[in-house]
């Protein structure tokens, strides 16, 4: 079984580094979703926003048992020194809604998740309010799943907007189920030529943000696989007391 689970929101944010990898298409409840598999590491990407996030993780890992969930894909900058491309690797990832705190025991910083896209005004607001250094909207929601199954927990997130961008609240093309309608937001910007050369930004930001993250997580993962390789699988406890 996988290892390592990594949850993203869309496909896009992890397209090119599992584009060549085995797809599975599998139920969990009530939702089906397409899990992207190599060796010893599964992908799922469940939605924009904290339901689907949730619904993701709670279905990876009851489908795959990972002794580890990585929450990964975009995010938005806070600090002014973050630019796009930079990989977060927070040390807490609080909670917007409820101001749950989780420790990854790891990285450094604070990652703070919302439940709405943030313009630059709402980010220097989260900035002052929660001392934190990024922003995203399932970070926490995935946490949230791990910890309720007794699942290691980690977060990477790679800056695809900086403290400074502003935009059009993008909610209206994203669906209750988390998909963001393309389609619909292409013929939005469309009409409004005002809007163009901040869309081609927009575009340009999640390629390299996409491409920054994919490169950090094959990292990870052959380093995994290189601890794993060296020090072999962990001892289960059970079967040793069996022998």
């Amino acid at each position: 079984m996988p290892r390592i689970a990594i949850v993203a929101a869309l496909e896009r944010e992890i397209g090119p580094l599992v584009r060549l990898w085995e797809v599975k298409k599998k139920q969990h409840e009530d939702r089906w979703f397409r899990f992207f598999e190599k060796g010893e590491v599964v992908a799922v990407c469940g939605g924009i926003g904290a339901e689907p996030a949730r619904r993701a993780a709670e279905a990876v890992i009851a489908l795959y048992l990972p002794e580890i969930v990585w929450s990964a894909g975009f995010s938005g900058a806070l600090a002014p020194e973050l630019k796009v491309g930079d990989i977060v690797i927070p040390r807490r990832v609080t909670s917007a809604g409820d101001g749950s705190i989780k420790d990854t025991e790891q990285g450094e910083g604070t990652l703070i998740s919302v439940d709405a896209v943030a313009g630059a005004d709402y980010k220097s607001k989260l900035r002052e309010s929660y001392a934190a250094q990024s922003v995203d909207m399932e970070a926490a929601a995935v946490g949230r799943a791990a910890e309720a199954r007794g699942v290691g927990f980690a977060a990477v997130k790679a800056i695809s907007d900086e403290s400074d961008f502003s935009f059009p609240t993008m909610e209206r093309f994203i669906t209750p189920a988390g998909e963001f309608k393309a389609g619909k937001f292409a013929g939005f910007v469309l009409v409004r030529p005002w809007f163009w050369a901040g869309a081609m930004r927009l575009a340009r930001n999640s390629r390299r943000a996409s491409l920054s993250l994919c490169e950090w997580l094959e990292g990870m993962i052959e380093s995994a696989a290189r601890e794993r390789e060296a020090f072999g699988p962990p001892v289960d406890p059970l079967e040793t007391r069996k022998k």
